[in-house]
C-alpha cells in the first residue's frame, strides 16, 4: 500500500517503513506526526482524492531535525568595489512514515517498537576432539625495517 502525501508545498510517494525528507515540521524526535492532505491511496482498490481522499491520514514519527547544504549567493558588481556574499542553510526534518490509514482512523499516539539488529557475531572455530592434537600455529617473520638513508649535517659557512 502507499500514499500520495502533500506537505511543505511538494508531495511525496510514501509507503510504510519509508524515510523521507520534507521541510522541518513542529515536533520533537520520537514524536509521532500526522499528515491530512493525502491525495492518493493506492494498493488492491487505488482512490484517488478529489483533491483530497476523505477520512484518510498518514502517520509517521520525527528521527531528527537537520539542515540542508550551504547556498552562497554571491553578487558583484565589477569596477565598482561593491560585494555582498550571503550564505543560507536550509531547516529539514526526516520523518519515517509508519502507518497509512483509512476510514477516519486515528495514529497511535506512540510509534511502533522497531526490532534492533544484532550484530553478528563471529562463528567460533571447530574444537578439536579430546584425542586429536591441535595443529601448531605458524609463526610469521617479519622483514627487518627499512632504514632511511642518513642526512648529511649542515654546514655552517659558505661552501669553498
Amino acid at each position: 500500500m502507499f500514499a500520495v502525501i502533500r506537505a511543505g508545498g511538494k508531495q511525496y510517494r510514501v509507503a510504510p517503513e519509508d524515510v523521507i525528507r520534507i521541510d522541518r515540521v513542529a515536533g520533537e524526535p520520537g514524536e509521532v506526526i500526522e499528515f491530512g492532505e493525502v491525495l492518493v491511496v493506492g494498493g488492491d482498490t487505488p482512490v484517488i482524492g478529489a483533491p483530497m481522499v476523505a477520512g484518510a491520514t498518514v502517520a509517521g514519527e520525527v528521527l531528527q531535525h537537520t539542515r540542508g547544504d550551504k547556498v552562497i549567493a554571491f553578487k558583484k558588481r565589477r569596477r565598482k568595489n561593491s560585494r555582498r556574499k550571503r550564505g543560507y542553510r536550509h531547516d529539514f526534518s526526516v520523518i519515517r512514515i509508519t502507518e497509512i490509514l483509512t476510514e477516519g482512523a486515528k495514529p497511535s499516539k506512540t510509534p511502533p517498537a522497531r526490532p534492533k539488529r544484532e550484530a553478528k557475531k563471529p562463528e567460533a572455530a571447530p574444537e578439536a576432539a579430546e584425542g586429536e592434537a591441535k595443529p601448531a600455529a605458524k609463526a610469521k617473520s617479519k622483514a627487518p625495517a627499512k632504514k632511511s638513508p642518513a642526512k648529511k649535517p649542515a654546514t655552517k659557512g659558505k661552501k669553498k
